[in-house]
């Protein structure tokens, strides 16, 4: 299923209570964006996910629903709160506090992209901030709200999967003398999105595929894990970024060498965190 505001892969047998999602892969770019933005286009895609949607496409094959973004991270950003508007980028928004992604450039349609590069020459008005929020943001929520209920409902619980990418860069100096530099960084904003009992199957899945797994450093987590990760409502969100450099060229935003290996990698790791939802977690205190 695709409308304007997402794709959505839905399983022919919804066998798991886990709903993966891709808030930042979208690479459907306007030409309007395009015009108006002081990069071009290789740059302006520095800030998107590239090929999540392509890693995780495995996840309705495995009995779960996978919703991506259709439109660019670039355009807006689905991983912020529609409220978070950036006064220095929209004409008439109003600061509501010190928020420090607003701050950043880095509200819910971003001034910037990675390495704070600027991407508009101007403002931008209010009616088209709204414009865009209307269009994709409200339908990519409301379509996932909706899809995380369904799972409860099914099955008592539901699993947000939120899936990233992070820079190389950013985790590159993660490493100590006594821990690798990880290459996947799990973000339950340290215990408040998910029960540990579900986040240490999925950190399992990931170190059984041989790959090094750190928790909530630098990345734990933001609007789609606070707003959806409800754990003692049994529902859970956990946010999942991988390293770049194990897939893709970051410098020309291409798949490398290692992409259909590591696509292999990824599938196994998939099925076993579908295969968490697939039956009642033990519940404390019952």
């Amino acid at each position: 299923m695709q409308n304007a505001a997402f794709v959505l892969d839905m399983p022919e047998i919804r066998s798991s209570c886990a709903v993966f999602s891709s808030p930042h892969s979208g690479r459907d770019y306007p030409e309007a964006l395009l015009k108006r933005s002081v990069l071009n286009r290789n740059v302006i895609r520095s800030s998107e996910d590239a090929f999540i949607d392509l890693l995780f496409a495995s996840a309705a094959d495995q009995g779960a629903p996978f919703i991506q973004a259709a439109m660019p991270r670039a355009y807006l950003d689905l991983n912020r709160s529609a409220d978070e508007l950036d006064p220095a980028l929209i004409s008439g928004a109003r600061r509501h506090g010190h928020n420090p992604r607003v701050a950043s450039g880095l509200g819910v349609i971003p001034r910037v992209v990675a390495n704070g590069r600027a991407i508009y020459r101007g403002k931008l008005t209010m009616d088209e901030a709204r414009l865009r929020i209307d269009t994709y943001w409200r339908p990519y929520h409301a379509r996932l709200k909706s899809l995380l209920a369904e799972s409860h409902s099914k099955f008592g619980q539901a699993i947000l999967v939120d899936c990233h990418s992070m820079p190389h860069e950013a985790v590159a100096m993660a490493g100590t003398a006594r821990s690798k530099r990880p290459d996947i960084v799990l973000g339950d904003r340290f215990g408040a999105s998910a029960s540990g009992e579900i986040v240490d199957r999925v950190e399992s899945a990931f170190a059984s595929a041989g790959l090094n797994v750190a928790r909530n450093a630098p990345f734990a987590g933001a609007y789609v894990t606070q707003t959806y990760g409800r754990p003692a409502r049994h529902q859970h969100a956990v946010q999942i970024e991988i390293d770049r450099a194990l897939y893709m060229d970051e410098e020309k935003i291409t798949p490398n060498a290692n992409f259909e290996e590591f696509s292999d990698v990824l599938r196994q790791v998939i099925a076993e965190i579908a295969s968490i939802g697939a039956r009642p977690m033990r519940l404390a205190a019952e």
